[in-house]
């Protein structure tokens, strides 16, 4: 895990968050998954279709649930774009300046999703050694000649 991955998550805020949740932390981590997976979509239809209005709620949205989870990176991304956008539907003009950060928006998600993974996934957070069998002993070369 790279320390840019690692700055994508506040991670005292998502451990707080699933104290608070108890049983229903994984089940509303599911949504926050597919919430998100549609609002990125419509993200990026909105702005092929030079929909400045269309941008706003998913936007929102977005933002709202990655705060939740403490996915702060992704939030402040999601509120640039519901900002600019709001902002552009009261010039009547379309964001193109949002490009970049629409693009960027897709990889932030895919890499918060990942992160919360490995975090709720007992699976994915027990890798085995590489080039091993079974467990290695941490004195291995202790006592030996």
């Amino acid at each position: 895990m790279t320390d840019d991955q690692l700055d994508l998550v506040d991670w005292s805020y998502f451990e707080k968050t699933r104290a608070e949740l108890g049983g229903g932390f994984i089940r509303i981590l599911g949504y926050f998954r597919e919430d998100g997976t549609k609002s990125v979509a419509q993200i990026e239809a909105a702005m092929h279709e030079h929909n400045s209005v269309a941008l706003v709620l998913p936007a929102h949205t977005l933002k709202g649930e990655a705060r939740m989870f403490g996915a702060e990176t992704l939030a402040e991304v999601a509120e640039s774009i519901e900002n600019v956008a709001r902002s552009c539907i009261e010039t009547r003009r379309f964001p193109d300046e949002l490009i970049p950060e629409v693009v960027e928006l897709r990889r932030l998600f895919s890499a918060t999703v990942e992160l919360f993974d490995k975090a709720t996934n007992p699976l994915l957070t027990r890798a085995a050694p590489q080039g091993a069998f079974g467990r290695k002993s941490a004195n291995q070369g202790f006592g030996r000649i």
